[in-house]
């Protein structure tokens, strides 16, 4: 095996760079996570359940999440484990067929074959054009398939085309390069103008007025490849649905389609599939069967649930499965044998879940101290999916999120459209700093209800002036003018405001500016400062605002020396 994977490695090194490919995950998901609300309005086929958006997200993210764990790995075993990160945590048929796509990318790249950057990016997306329609049990023209289709041919004639223009012996690196830029940007194009026929391809689409919502994450994965092939740019936008068109929950929107979405990973043998497919069709539609080598990922829209499971029973070993309600978007059952405390249903209201991010162990501490679950690794940053998964461990129906941080509000966001897909209510509060959501989390108290737990902990929260310490790590431009390496930055209310070269003076500057404008309490959270410095900032308060109350925490966070609150 060792071997025959070397020697594909020998034959793709050439034509596909690991560098682009991490680039491209980087920018796909910061793109997706842009857009995941637009395109979940969108959302009106083939049930308007505007979730498409997000499930793209998160299965793109656990795909992002599994190429980065294999970072230093060769070219072939990263694109692999993009694939796989894709299968495992593949949400709806959008997601499912993205999981194809990109299982499918493996493959052609795995494929012993001489093939230059834009020959190989043509058979990429031809594979996986084929894989996604072979996957989808009854393939419908104006969807997130067309619109793959139109881009994988479109790049397979530019590739033709510059062959034939050339007809000249492998051209150098650049000029490699600059054909790869042509092919992808023209793909890209192509699959723009497939989105915007897809209005008149599906009676749906038409009535809404609006594009398909999983073509047009398509063209968002497409756009951001061109970008990173050496292109600007592209922001696309599409209106929304025309208003008086059928919404979520209401009984005009589901007509006399299955009423449940069924999904589920299954261990299975290659060979069953065939007969599982068959089953499956005849309980209902949407049916999408991905995966290979004895794993897959099962969706489909049942009336049956217990059928549609026993099907999968029948053919192999399902587990983490799924279950939606479409009328009302609950969980009607969640049967995870690995995780049943991911179900919805049956979860106490008496009292509300908080789950937080902390950027160090001990600002961990102090929020599971309050009541709070954290969510991921403390400091190592924070996915949809850990927070999803924070979410679940509250056991609670209703959840209050507390990001803490200004990247982590998109994140969270998707998390929490999640977690309503699967029944619960769940509200991000928007904390863009560790000491609004300390703030927040220490005013919570079991008992009160989710409207009062939400205005109390908002108000504590945006109550707080939030300030920071850090160190310059290079030369840059601040909005407070130029710094240098190791120079010390004082950040007031999320923007750089003072640059100075001690710590200790920057630390004093801001809090005085925090102070400026009044305050009762103020916070100190010790990073890699030293103790020292947060007792003569302290020292330095109660001498010169003697009222002010002041509290000194050892938060551990790497990033800030020194995090100042002032409520």
């Amino acid at each position: 095996m060792e071997s025959s994977l070397a020697t594909r490695v020998s034959v793709v090194a050439a034509a596909l760079d690991p560098t682009l490919l991490r680039r491209w995950s980087d920018l796909a998901l910061t793109r997706l996570a842009g857009v995941r609300g637009q395109i979940d309005a969108l959302n009106v086929y083939p049930v308007p359940d505007r979730d498409t958006g997000t499930n793209l997200y998160l299965t793109f993210e656990a795909a992002h999440q599994a190429l980065s764990a294999a970072a230093g790995k060769d070219a072939v075993e990263q694109v692999c484990a993009l694939g796989a990160g894709a299968l495992r945590g593949a949400r709806g048929s959008s997601g499912a067929i993205l999981a194809q796509l990109l299982t499918a990318a493996a493959d052609a790249v795995a494929e012993p074959a001489a093939l230059t950057p834009s020959e190989l990016f043509a058979a990429v997306l031809t594979r996986a054009a084929d894989a996604a329609y072979a996957a989808v049990q009854q393939p419908v023209e104006g969807t997130m398939l067309t619109v793959v289709r139109a881009a994988a041919d479109a790049a397979r004639t530019a590739t033709e085309q510059r062959t034939d223009a050339t007809g000249a012996p492998a051209p150098a690196a650049a000029a490699k390069r600059r054909d790869l830029d042509s092919v992808v940007a023209a793909s890209a194009a192509k699959a723009a103008e497939a989105l915007e026929e897809t209005t008149d391809q599906l009676a749906a689409l038409h009535d809404a007025g609006v594009v398909d919502a999983g073509g047009w994450g398509v063209c968002v994965l497409l756009d951001a490849a061109a970008e990173v092939a050496g292109g600007s740019r592209t922001d696309r936008s599409y209106p929304a649905p025309h208003s008086g068109v059928p919404s979520c929950g209401t009984t005009t929107a589901w007509g006399s389609g299955p009423s449940y979405e069924v999904m589920y990973l299954l261990d299975a043998a290659d060979d069953t599939i065939a007969g599982l497919r068959e089953r499956l069709s005849r309980l209902g539609d949407e049916l999408v069967v991905v995966g290979g080598d004895g794993f897959w990922n099962v969706h489909v829209h049942v009336d049956d649930v217990g059928a549609a499971i026993e099907a999968g029973i029948g053919a192999g070993r399902p587990h983490e499965v799924r279950v939606t309600r479409f009328a009302d978007q609950t969980t009607a059952a969640t049967m995870t044998r690995e995780a049943p405390e991911e179900s919805g249903r049956g979860l106490p209201r008496t009292r509300v879940g908080v789950v937080a991010v902390a950027a160090g162990p001990g600002l961990a501490a102090l929020f599971a101290t309050s009541g709070a679950i954290v969510a991921g690794r403390p400091g190592e940053g924070c996915s949809a999916t850990d927070l999803l998964a924070a979410i679940r461990a509250t056991r609670c129906s209703d959840v209050l999120v507390l990001p803490n941080d200004r990247r982590t509000l998109e994140v969270a966001e998707a998390a929490a459209a999640a977690a309503r897909h699967d029944g619960l209510r769940v509200v991000v509060i928007p904390t863009r700093a560790q000491v609004e959501g300390l703030a927040a989390v220490a005013v919570h108290q079991n008992g009160r209800t989710f409207d009062e737990e939400l205005v109390a902990m908002s108000a504590a929260a945006s109550h707080t002036r939030h300030g920071a310490v850090t160190v310059a790590r290079h030369d840059a431009m601040t909005t407070a003018g130029p710094c240098r390496t190791g120079d010390v930055l004082g950040i007031v209310d999320g923007d750089f405001a003072l640059v100075g070269g001690d710590l200790e003076e920057v630390a004093l500057a801001v809090v005085d500016r925090l102070l400026g404008a009044g305050g009762e309490l103020l916070t100190l959270v010790v990073g890699s400062a030293q103790e020292g410095t947060a007792a003569k900032v302290a020292a330095h308060v109660q001498h010169r605002s003697p009222d002010v109350e002041v509290a000194v925490h050892q938060g551990g966070q790497q990033q800030y020396p020194l995090l100042i609150g002032v409520e």
